[in-house]
């Protein structure tokens, strides 16, 4: 799954919806659609606080 993620967070920032997006990149099952419809994109505000930068 994380091998799409790129492209498929491309596609919505491109303007195309997230189902036509996910079906795009192959994500046909809805255990699959689930993982991204309730993720959320936080590692930018994480990543300053992370044990291995400091």
């Amino acid at each position: 799954m994380a091998h799409v993620w790129e492209e498929y967070k491309q596609m919505v920032a491109d303007g195309k919806s997230e189902s036509e997006a996910m079906d795009d990149v192959g994500l046909k099952r809805y255990c699959c659609r689930r993982m991204y419809v309730g993720h959320l994109d936080l590692i930018e505000e994480v990543a300053p606080f992370s044990a291995a930068r400091n």
